[in-house]
């Protein structure tokens, strides 16, 4: 199995960019479809954007739709988050998640290996 840890959240402006990242051990990211999704406060966990096994994109959430850019570097076996013109609506604690279907939906359940997450707070 994989285990996951993400890193890079924080405090950031409004209209700022923040890159998250997310460390895989145990096993290499390239056998798993990769997947990020965040819970704001009071909210559900919701799907972020995602990346196939096979490093193919699985598009973004409307709500970071043209804000949003995953990526992945297998030599480094971790997998990133680039998120741009943040807004205060985008505060939330970000998780990564792995998935062992190549190209699984947006749903919780699709995932099977998650991190314990890294908080973003984008202030006005």
């Amino acid at each position: 199995q994989v285990q996951l840890v993400e890193s890079g959240g924080g405090l950031v402006q409004a209209g700022g960019s923040l890159r998250l990242s997310c460390a895989a051990s145990g096993r290499t990211i390239s056998s798993y479809a990769m997947e990020w999704f965040r819970r704001a406060p009071g909210k559900e966990r919701e799907f972020v954007c995602g990346i196939s096994w096979s490093g193919v994109s699985l598009g973004s959430a409307d709500s970071v739709k043209g804000r949003c850019t995953i990526s992945r570097d297998i030599a480094k076996n971790t997998v990133y988050l680039q998120m741009n013109d943040l807004k205060p609506e985008d505060t939330a604690v970000y998780y990564c998640a792995a998935s062992l279907t190549r190209i699984p939906g947006r749903s919780e359940a699709d995932m099977d290996y998650w991190g314990k997450g890294t908080l973003v707070t984008v202030s006005s």
